[in-house]
């Protein structure tokens, strides 16, 4: 199961309310980010996937992240996610997401996790804590051996690694306050909000014309 995503972006969205949940996913797609990601440990996470799932324009998706366990993956996928991410490598979670055709973002860390969540069929691989390991070098690192992995970095990523995090070989980069901005999160400032998201997107498609 592959996911193609033009925007090398993915939002990821923790603690945020319901209440301003649906700006914020309207906004972020009508700026051009393709995937959202809401994590399963955020309140009433399962409620605003299955609510919002018929307001997702045509080739956006709404994915759930923060999978651990089978049962959350069973749980995320009759909420209605459209893909999975989650912190760790997990075969069992792969396994059932395919068989209702959801790609899985896997996290792994060391060479042997990003090889096994790519050979179990990950649609991509999550670096994480990628920040902590050196960042954009250690992404340089695996793509040495693993050219051939889409590889996701999360964890640590801010808008001045960008540059860096591209150039190194990443398809995509995860990140959530670097994308919405802190202080536009916990204001709830839809107005500021739209700002750093539409900055952000227009400077990611900028970088990715030159790699």
């Amino acid at each position: 199961m592959t996911m193609n995503l033009k925007v090398p972006i993915i939002g990821i969205l923790r603690g945020v309310t319901e209440d301003f949940f649906r700006q914020i996913m309207d906004t972020s797609f009508t700026c051009g980010i393709q995937a959202l990601e809401v994590t399963i440990n955020t309140e009433g996470a399962l409620a605003m996937v299955e609510k919002n799932r018929p307001f997702i324009p045509e080739g956006a998706l709404l994915g759930m992240g923060t999978i651990r366990t089978l049962d959350e993956a069973k749980q995320v996928i009759n909420a209605g996610a459209i893909f999975l991410v989650s912190p760790n490598f997990y075969a069992s979670v792969i396994e059932y997401a395919h068989s209702h055709q959801v790609p899985v973002i896997a996290g792994a860390l060391t060479p042997t996790e990003v090889f096994s969540a790519w050979n179990a069929g990950a649609a991509m691989v999550k670096v994480f804590p990628c920040g902590s390991m050196g960042g954009p070098q250690y992404i340089k690192n695996l793509r040495g051996p693993f050219d051939k992995i889409p590889l996701v970095a999360v964890g640590g990523v801010t808008k001045e690694s960008l540059t860096d995090y591209f150039a190194a070989g990443v398809k995509a980069i995860g990140v959530s306050s670097s994308l919405f901005g802190r202080q536009a999160l916990a204001k709830k400032n839809i107005v500021e909000l739209e700002q750093n998201v539409q900055t952000f997107v227009d400077f990611v498609m900028s970088l990715k014309q030159h790699h």
